[in-house]
């Protein structure tokens, strides 16, 4: 089922979750024993992310270093089908512009379409470590709204090397990021509408946001959004802070602020177990504020780590 229709469908805020797929090398035990607490709260669907290569260097006896890609964390298909099959929800596979060719993408919707898969988050994705611009791959899209027209062509039949008019048609619901505080690329909030407009233009169906911490941010969001004429659902990130070091590390990788309230509240922590009561507790009443808000989802990004987040989700369920 698409997720505009679980929208559309639902007479109270859903919720619904995004994981990580593990490192490589180690077992989807663990993922699939975390989630399942999770079903508690009768999530519609789960995102899965996806992970673009990462380059590490080979040193050789002769002195000579080898670049080396890899991917630390593969198995987003995979992961997508043992969610579907062991807890019968949807799975919301991302997809990346970043690491990936035209081809290759067409060969990844493929094989999600024959999983069952019918919804996609389709985002640009972000630079690798080693480097500090976004680069695409050789024959890759540069934006996230030319993979949108991508998928959506494929929905309509067309295939990159189809020598028939209309081939087989896939039938994705297509969510996109926005940004309430901005993507970190974009000079202006404006400037960033106009690319969420045209990811919409291009046939996106719904919005999932970047994690805030503070809801007003949100609440302009969505009433900028509005004004700009975009009419799709926006789903609200979330997520709990659970350690000291997220307080520097969480505003340096997402570029986002932290309120000053919760700031004062952090401060006052002497250890992570303070911290976590903290962020739980912060995430609660975001969480409740947004349900009277009215928002369609909540999204609650665990990063794998299911407790804190089964913690927020039992108080306002």
């Amino acid at each position: 089922m698409k997720v505009t229709e679980y929208l559309k469908n639902a007479d109270k805020t859903l919720f619904s979750f995004e994981i990580l797929p593990p490192l490589k090398g180690q077992s989807l035990t663990n993922l699939l024993d975390g989630i399942a607490p999770l079903m508690d709260f009768n999530p519609p669907f789960i995102d899965v992310t996806y992970h673009r290569e990462e380059y590490m260097y080979k040193k050789h006896p002769n002195g000579l270093l080898e670049k080396i890609s890899t991917r630390k964390r593969p198995g987003t298909v995979g992961i997508c089908a043992a969610i579907m099959n062991k807890f019968k929800v949807d799975a919301v596979p991302h997809l990346l512009c970043g690491g990936f060719s035209k081809e290759e993408t067409e060969n990844a919707l493929i094989d999600l379409y024959f999983i069952g898969v019918e919804n996609v988050l389709a985002l640009r994705g972000d630079a690798p470590k080693l480097e500090s611009n976004f680069v695409p791959e050789k024959d890759g899209h540069h934006y996230a709204s030319q993979l949108v027209e991508q998928i959506i062509g494929m929905n309509h039949g067309k295939y990159l090397h189809d020598e028939t008019e209309v081939g087989f048609q896939t039938d994705f619901c297509v969510g996109v990021a926005g940004y309430p505080e901005k993507h970190f690329e974009a000079p202006s909030l404006n400037f960033d509408l106009k690319k969420l407009q045209a990811k919409i233009d291009a046939g996106a169906d719904y919005i999932v946001t970047q994690m805030f911490f503070d809801n007003q941010k949100y609440f302009d969001f969505v009433e900028k959004v509005r004004a700009a004429g975009i009419d799709a659902p926006i789903i609200p990130g979330l997520k709990p802070i659970t350690t000291l070091s997220q307080i520097v590390n969480l505003p340096k990788t997402f570029f986002l602020d932290l309120p000053d309230d919760l700031l004062t509240a952090l401060e006052k922590c002497k250890s992570n177990a303070d911290v976590k009561a903290v962020g739980i507790e912060w995430a609660i009443q975001q969480s409740k504020e947004l349900i009277k808000y009215g928002v369609p989802t909540l999204h609650y990004y665990t990063m794998s780590k299911a407790d804190t987040t089964y913690k927020v989700a039992k108080e306002v369920f």
